[in-house]
């Protein structure tokens, strides 16, 4: 059987290559390479949201609401494997267990690490998938916003936040204030990147 890499969530970041998507950064867990995945906007909040442990939506969303359901009936996810690229697109498998029974089930690859985190379930890939899709982000891409010397194909993954910061001018309480505010209207976007900002400051 193939080896199984690790992989551990870098970042999520706005797509530049596409309109209303964000690219989700996975790294390996004994390596310099990072294999970055474009998802949707909703995968995104939602993964978003496991990752923030302090933001709790006032209403489950669909993969808080499968956690419960699984929980409820005993099924756990062990495990989740980026088992495939196929014209740019990843596919991926939950490995599930109930009792001493374990299920291979096919879902979407943003789906299936939204559910990960909330299972707290390792995921992994196949070497041979990270030799063809992995990229070396070096640390001036990721830390120097002033470098003009950037490959397109480093921004099209990683987008560099240039842009002037819309709550610099914030108090940490507006900061708070605001938060709680765009979590209650379930704008999760917005909460992560308030999130984002009072994490700085602290």
């Amino acid at each position: 059987m193939m080896e199984l890499i690790t992989l551990n969530i870098k970042g999520i970041s706005y797509s530049q290559t596409q309109t209303g998507a964000y690219a989700l950064l996975l790294s390996e867990e004994d390596g310099k390479r990072q294999l970055p995945i474009v998802i949707g906007a909703f995968e995104a909040q939602s993964i978003a949201i496991a990752l923030e442990k302090e933001l709790k939506p006032p209403r489950p969303l669909t993969h808080d609401l499968f956690k419960t359901f699984a929980d409820r009936f005993q099924l756990k996810i062990t495990k989740v494997i980026i088992h495939k690229l196929i014209d740019g697109i990843f596919y991926s498998s939950l490995i599930c267990k109930n009792e001493d029974k374990e299920e291979v089930i096919d879902a979407r690859t943003s789906d299936a690490i939204a559910l990960a985190l909330r299972f707290s379930a390792p995921i992994y890939t196949y070497p041979n998938i990270l030799d063809k899709a992995g990229i070396e982000l070096q640390k001036s891409i990721i830390k120097e916003e002033e470098s003009q010397e950037v490959a397109d194909e480093d921004i099209d993954y990683f987008e560099e936040e240039t842009e002037q910061n819309e709550f610099a001018h914030l108090t940490l309480n507006q900061l708070n204030e605001l938060l709680d505010k765009a979590v209650k209207e379930e704008n999760y976007e917005k909460a992560a990147k308030l999130r984002d900002e009072i994490s700085k400051r602290n």
